[in-house]
Order: C-alpha cells, then sequence, then structure tokens
C-alpha cells in the first residue's frame, strides 16, 4: 500500500466502493449446505459458530493493483478481497478503475440484454454525415444523393447472406393503374445501379449496361440489366453500385461551374444534372425502405433539409405532370387561357412535418408560375406521406389530405403527383 504525503487530496477524495457481488456459481445459502459425506450422522445443535474472520495478507500496492481484476469477478480469497477493499479506501487511483471494472462486470451478468438498440446504428451515421466535413467537398446539391447512397449502404452491410435473396414487392403508377413488380434485395439494388447510369453517362464515365446500349427508360435499363445476368442476382452487385455512386460523386467534386446544368435524358423526359442527382436520391431512399420493410430494419426518412429538397422537386414537375394527363384525357380541361408568363389557377400545396412547406401549383399551364392571389384549393399532407404518393405507395384515395376549395382541381393534382412515380 503508498502513503505518500503528496497522495493526501487522493486519499481525502477516494469514493467509496460497494462489496463484491457473490460469485456467479455461488448460489447455494451456506447455512443451509448438506453435511459433508462421512461415515457417522451429525449431531443437530443450536450453537452457530462464529464466522472465522479472514486474515488480511500484507500485499505492495502493485499486487493489489493487480488483484482488482480479480476482485471485480469476486474471483479473490476472503483475506484478499478484504486486503483490497482496505487498499480502495486510501487510493483514490485504484478506486476509481475498481468503479470502471466493476460497471465493466455488470455488463456480463447472464440476465442482462446485449443487443444494441436497433436504431443506434441510423442515428450514429446520421450524426456522422451531419458533422465529418468530406474529404473532397461536394456541391451542396449532390450532398442529399450522398447522404441517401451510405444510409443505404450501411443498411446492406447489415443482412446476412439469405436476406439478399428476400422478396421486395415494388409498386408504382402508370396512367392510373397500379404496376406491381416482384424483385429481390440483390434486384432492387441492380435496378438502382442501372438506372444510376444515366447520370454517369451524362457524365461521361463508362455506362453499366456497357457501350452502344440504345436510349432505354428506367424501366427498360432495369429489365435489360436483369435480363443480361446469367443467374439471379445476389450480394455481388453491391459493389459495383457503391463504386459507381462513389465514382459519381467525385467525378462533380472536380467538375467545376456549369457541371449542375449538363442535361440527364430518361428517354421520355429530361432533368438538370442538379434535379437529377435530387431524383436519384429520392429513388434511393424510397428504395431502401422496400428493402428495410422486406428485411424487417428500422429506417428512418432523410434529414429535414433533404427531404425539402425533394418535396420541392416533385412540386416542380407537377405541372408539367398535369398537363401531360390533360393531354392524354386523364385529367380536366384547364379552365383559364394563359398567356406566356401570365398567372393562371393555382393549387396551395401544404407539407407538414420535417422538411415540409409551401407551394402553389400551376393548375392551367406548365409554364405558368402559381400564386396565393389566384389559388382556388389547398392541400394540405404530412411530408413522408407526400412523399409516398410520389412513389406510388399509396394511391390517391388513401392520402390522408387535408383539402378544401376546388374538388377537381385536388383530385387532378393528386393523381399527377402519383404519376410521377416509376420503377
Amino acid at each position: 500500500m503508498t502513503g505518500a504525503a503528496d497522495d493526501a487530496d487522493d486519499v481525502a477524495r477516494a469514493p467509496r466502493i460497494p462489496g463484491p457481488r457473490r460469485a456467479a456459481d455461488d448460489h447455494a445459502d451456506l447455512t443451509t449446505r448438506p453435511p459433508e459425506a462421512s461415515g457417522t450422522e451429525t449431531e443437530e445443535t443450536e450453537e452457530t459458530e462464529e464466522p472465522e474472520v479472514p486474515e488480511v495478507p500484507d500485499l505492495s500496492h502493485n499486487v493489489l493493483k493487480s488483484l482488482l481484476g480479480a476482485w471485480a469477478l469476486s474471483a479473490c480469497s476472503a483475506g484478499e478481497t478484504r486486503a483490497v477493499e482496505n487498499h480502495l479506501t486510501a487510493c483514490a487511483p485504484c478506486a476509481d478503475e475498481a468503479l470502471r471494472l466493476r460497471d465493466a462486470v455488470t455488463l456480463l451478468h447472464e440476465d442482462r440484454d446485449l443487443d444494441l438498440d436497433p436504431l443506434l446504428r441510423s442515428r450514429v451515421l446520421e450524426n456522422c454525415l451531419g458533422r465529418r466535413p468530406a474529404r473532397i467537398p461536394v456541391p451542396d446539391w449532390v450532398t442529399p444523393y450522398d447522404a441517401e447512397t451510405a444510409r443505404l449502404d450501411a443498411l446492406l452491410r447489415d443482412i446476412g447472406e439469405s436476406e439478399w435473396h428476400a422478396p421486395v414487392r415494388l409498386k408504382w403508377y402508370e396512367e392510373d393503374r397500379v404496376v406491381r413488380r416482384k424483385a429481390t434485395v440483390a434486384g432492387v439494388i441492380g435496378h438502382l445501379f442501372a438506372v444510376d447510369g444515366l447520370v454517369t453517362t451524362a457524365l461521361g464515365l463508362d455506362d453499366p449496361l456497357g457501350p452502344d446500349v440504345p436510349e432505354l427508360s428506367p424501366t427498360e435499363r432495369t429489365e435489360a440489366f436483369w435480363t443480361a445476368l446469367d443467374r439471379p442476382p445476389n450480394r455481388s452487385v453491391r459493389g459495383p453500385w457503391r463504386d459507381q455512386s462513389h465514382t459519381l460523386i467525385r467525378t462533380i467534386a472536380f467538375a467545376g461551374r456549369g457541371v449542375a446544368d449538363l442535361t440527364v435524358t430518361y428517354k421520355d423526359f429530361a432533368l438538370p444534372l442538379q434535379d437529377s442527382l435530387l431524383e436519384r436520391a429520392f429513388e434511393c431512399w424510397r428504395h431502401a425502405d422496400d428493402i428495410a420493410t422486406a428485411v424487417a430494419y428500422p429506417y428512418a426518412p432523410p434529414s429535414g433539409p433533404h427531404l425539402h429538397g425533394m418535396i420541392d422537386l416533385a412540386a416542380r414537375l407537377l405541372p408539367g405532370a398535369l398537363a401531360n394527363r390533360r393531354r392524354a384525357g386523364l385529367a380536366g380541361p384547364a379552365k383559364e387561357l394563359v398567356a406566356a408568363g401570365a398567372p393562371g389557377r393555382s393549387l396551395h400545396l401544404e407539407v407538414e412535418g420535417a422538411g415540409g412547406g409551401h407551394w402553389y401549383i400551376s393548375l392551367d399551364s406548365p409554364a405558368a408560375i402559381g400564386s396565393p392571389e389566384r389559388a382556388v384549393a389547398q392541400v394540405a399532407m404530412d411530408g413522408v406521406e407526400f412523399c409516398q404518393l410520389v412513389a406510388g405507395h399509396i394511391t390517391p384515395e388513401e392520402a390522408a389530405a387535408g383539402q378544401d376549395g376546388d374538388r377537381e382541381a385536388i383530385k387532378d393534382v393528386l393523381s399527377a403527383t402519383a404519376s410521377l412515380s416509376r420503377l
């Protein structure tokens, strides 16, 4: 035991240490143990013997310190236990170490649940993505795609080999008709890999479908990718998909100004690269949620700012989607003839929750700008539910929307929202 004068403060601050818990295998009551086997029976007696006080050995500080682990596990002899506890009342450093060891031992208790909180990884990842600066700075408009691909990759790291073949049920809308497609977890990653190829080719990178591929829609690219495989997709698709997303982000980071305005063609429509990356982030999130549902994995929505950007993109696409449905005879006719740049009727879209906001959707012309003064209807929805409608996961009739005003306009806008979905 050490007792130098300059340690007086530490001695005074030594915390009180509780006695060691009983050993894990020491379940029997010593007063009720049966007598040891012998040739004669023992006689009952009412007298109780005084417990024997163990002899306390005189041990050095280093020896006592080496016994702390055994003491925490209740593996010391009675004398060693007394010696260690006497030492802890006078040595603050050893007392602190004993407390840490005692806390660690509680984790070994057989009745303690050692399973981690299933949301722990998501919270840690979200915190890291929000605070850790990137080694290669990327434009702000790329961060939603960067975050969603990283979150999906974290999910994929956690699933087992068999779960890559778990069935995933995909659902979207085509001309007011619900379309369903069966896939697997690996098949969904192959789908994201194939459609992200539209962005990589716009940047001059290799197409994952190979050279000289004709112009195909996202659905056609996916079917072509699946058909070209000589066996069902498996977990091996994760590496190429993740490498492609890293390459895409790195290429944009080094491309400099003007890259955001590059055009990405989806055969039937086109988007600037900046909007295309936001659209790919949305698709990544929605299909990650499909995968999480298939493998019973908790999965949270994107952060508020990223979710707001995705909702804003859908709101900006709605006037064009509504005009396309009107040309196909799937929506009511325009009520007002709108000159170029002149305001027409509007619908006030109020999205609540994280990422929410207010948008005014032009009803009569995709070129017109919606305005509060010309609003003839209002729809209020939760942000995540609005995104489910955009993804085709719920029908316009299922959307729990607060509605007020022109019923035909409300129906047309909700249907146009669902029409934005695709495989």
